[in-house]
């Protein structure tokens, strides 16, 4: 039985792994958030060492290994600044109830990069109503980021 995790390898963590889905696809947007991805991860490719196995070796130095495999689910960085959520209070509640909200989706996303970024600053208010329109907005984000896969796996129309 498969659960909803959320581990390391889900999770974007230096720059160069936001930028592709910073520039990539702007899934979404509400009130607060942005939601964009990046293009689906490329297939994991796998090397052989040269052999007399015919054609499908490939040369590799004998001192070379074969890269880290890429990952091929879905990961998620959150763009939460100061500007728009000054209390880090207010930040923090939001980064738990986004990654909250992704972590019971995350089997059913595509394998993309996701970026969730606060556009909007926040309105003074209490915290359980923060997060009640943070996970609403969230699930919504979500939802119509695996509507869109499933319609992409759906195949084209014939043109006329």
């Amino acid at each position: 039985m498969l659960t909803a995790s959320f581990p390391k390898t889900a999770r974007l963590r230096s720059p160069a792994e936001f930028a592709p889905a910073l520039k990539g696809r702007r899934l979404a947007k509400g009130a607060l958030f942005v939601l964009s991805a990046s293009s689906l991860h490329a297939p994991v490719a796998t090397a052989a060492v040269t052999s007399d196995a015919g054609d499908n070796a490939v040369n590799m130095p004998a001192d070379a290994t074969p890269a880290a495999p890429i990952p091929t689910g879905a990961r998620l960085g959150l763009v939460i600044g100061k500007r728009n959520a000054p209390l880090s209070v207010s930040r923090n509640t939001l980064r738990r109830v986004l990654r909250e909200a992704f972590r019971h989706v995350r089997l059913q996303l595509p394998p993309r990069d996701y970026v969730v970024r606060l556009h909007s600053r926040i309105a003074q208010g209490s915290l359980t109503s923060l997060k009640q329109l943070a996970r609403a907005e969230a699930d919504a984000h979500f939802a119509r980021a695996i509507r869109q896969r499933d319609d992409s796996a759906r195949p084209a129309r014939p043109r006329t």
